[in-house]
């Protein structure tokens, strides 16, 4: 299967203040006479059984965040900051997969692999802010392939196209919530039912993506 690497349409004029914003994507456009199989319902006792990722945050909260992300997306990088200020409140769990390009699930297994996956984030992100590619993968990562490859499959399974993906249940409601995209602080902590932080000067708004809510069964 061939893929081709596309982005959500937005208009000109909001084309550099969207590269923070919204999601990558990676999947061919259907046509009229494509099958499409039906998503899998989003279950989050599926995720934290058979995902892989790593934890940040809070590892002894009951509010978890699972975060379906691809290293070589840009979006996926604003929202790894914007959850920052939310640690103290919930656990985030990122699980890498590989939407892009055959780049991504190297660097998702070396993050993985990484002693202190967290740090090797930090330093990933700061790579790919400053053009530099990203974070170098070893060369004993075969199994983490594998769990991003898994990972990958999740994904699909539940119909998600683009990343980032947010799973979480709100914390106000229990819902189970999910959304395509990234988020500044404040709008993240809404969506999860969190409490928001102060709002820190520079913080941009973002437009929306795709949400979806869901009663949890």
């Amino acid at each position: 299967m061939m893929f081709k690497r596309s982005f959500i349409f937005i208009p000109a004029a909001l084309i550099a203040a969207s590269l923070l914003l919204a999601g990558c994507n990676d999947s061919p456009s259907t046509g009229q006479g494509d099958t499409v199989k039906a998503a899998a319902p989003v279950s989050i006792a599926a995720i934290a059984t058979e995902a892989k990722g790593f934890t940040v945050g809070a590892p002894m909260s009951a509010r978890t965040v699972y975060v379906f992300f691809d290293a070589q997306c840009p979006h996926c990088g604003a929202l790894w900051e914007a959850a920052k200020p939310l640690k103290a409140q919930a656990k985030f769990v990122w699980i890498p997969v590989s939407l892009l390009n055959p780049v991504s699930t190297a660097q998702g297994a070396a993050l993985l692999a990484a002693a202190d996956p967290a740090t090797a984030m930090d330093e990933h992100e700061a790579s790919m802010r400053a053009r530099r590619g990203g974070i170098s993968a070893g060369s004993d990562i075969d199994a983490q392939k594998a769990f991003v490859a898994n990972n990958t499959a999740m994904m699909n399974r539940f119909g998600f196209t683009s990343v980032p993906v947010i799973v979480a249940k709100q914390a106000q409601t229990g819902d189970l919530v999910t959304r395509e995209g990234s988020l500044p602080t404040a709008e993240l902590a809404a969506f999860l039912g969190l409490q928001a932080p102060a709002v820190q000067l520079g913080e941009t708004a973002n437009s929306p993506a795709k949400q979806v809510t869901q009663t949890q069964p």
